[in-house]
């Protein structure tokens, strides 16, 4: 531990959301075990994905949620950033000059079905058909429509207490909504998790690349910082995290690409890494789950899993879905 952070402010960015300021505090609360004097700045930023309501991809997909808060990091308008690891971007390199000096421990990855307040609806499999489902991710889509293809998936995006406010009729919708799928880990940091009716196991429904995991960024030349936050780093998770991103970047994924990977430890220590890439509406997909892999080597896993999803044809349904 070291008590020998500079007598300088250490500026945090991060986006303005509720959630995303819940982060910041647990972040905060670590950062000041370590030093308990510590005079930390939080520096919100309401960035252009969080206020365009569209699709995403018009914009130039969901890694605009981080764009801005790098740039401030490469122009020193703040000392570090806290990003949720399933909104960065697989397909692009590393900002110039940024590093994740840390991953925090992995909260949970799984995703939940929500309903409304009055609903008696239990699981998935209780929804009439022709239900309406909202979700903000195209893999969830994906996912639920692989099981019930006669369900209608409306894409909702938004605060997360927005988002419950539209399923329980509170904020206007075009459409009704009988069903939500959301990540239980932002109901957890937001303490809502009796929302939560069925919680689905990753092998019903495979989670993002990085779902649950906080990384911490900042500039590779700020060693004060670097070393400050690799004390926060839990290296199985970052060694998880990095054979799911290397996946990632394998397969040239864009925004609008259905694409799932969780990688886990074994109790024996060895790497098990599943990804699957899917059409929009689930009817196709392709899957591969590699583990003991001779070296336990995350970078080697996540490259020979995406050669195995691209060799069943994961390059022709990413390249078939538009962006």
């Amino acid at each position: 531990m070291t008590n020998d952070f500079p007598a300088r402010k250490l500026r945090i960015g991060t986006r303005s959301s509720p959630l995303a300021l819940a982060q910041v505090e647990t972040v905060s609360g670590l950062l000041r075990k370590l030093v308990p004097d510590i005079d930390i700045e939080v520096v919100p930023v309401t960035t252009e994905a969080d206020r365009w309501q569209g699709d995403l991809a018009q914009l130039g997909g969901k890694g605009l949620f981080v764009r801005e808060i790098d740039q401030m990091l490469q122009r020193g308008q703040i000392d570090m950033a806290v990003h949720c690891m399933k909104d960065v971007p697989g397909d692009v390199p590393m900002p110039r000059g940024l590093i994740f000096a840390a991953y925090l421990p992995r909260d949970d990855v799984r995703d939940v079905l929500l309903v409304p307040e009055e609903s008696d609806v239990q699981s998935l499999a209780d929804l009439p058909s022709g239900a309406s489902v909202a979700t903000s991710a195209v893999r969830r889509k994906a996912q639920i429509l692989q099981t019930r293809p006669d369900l209608n998936v409306i894409r909702v995006r938004g605060l997360v207490g927005t988002r419950i406010e539209k399923l329980d009729g509170r904020k206007p919708m075009d459409h009704k909504l009988d069903a939500m799928v959301l990540a239980l880990a932002g109901l957890e940091r937001l303490d809502i998790t009796e929302r939560a009716r069925q919680v689905f196991e990753p092998r019903e429904m495979l989670p993002a690349v990085g779902a649950g995991v906080l990384g911490l960024e900042c500039h590779k030349d700020d060693d004060a910082t670097a070393y400050l936050l690799q004390q926060l780093n839990h290296e199985r998770t970052m060694t998880e995290v990095t054979a799911e991103r290397v996946m990632l970047h394998g397969l040239r994924g864009h925004c609008n690409s259905p694409i799932a990977g969780h990688c886990v430890t074994e109790p024996d220590g060895q790497l098990s890494l599943r990804g699957m890439v899917f059409s929009r509406d689930g009817s196709k997909f392709v899957h591969a789950h590699i583990w003991g892999e001779r070296l336990n080597d995350p970078g080697v896993l996540g490259t020979r899993v995406a050669a195995e999803l691209l060799r069943q044809g994961a390059r022709d349904i990413i390249d078939g879905i538009p962006h």
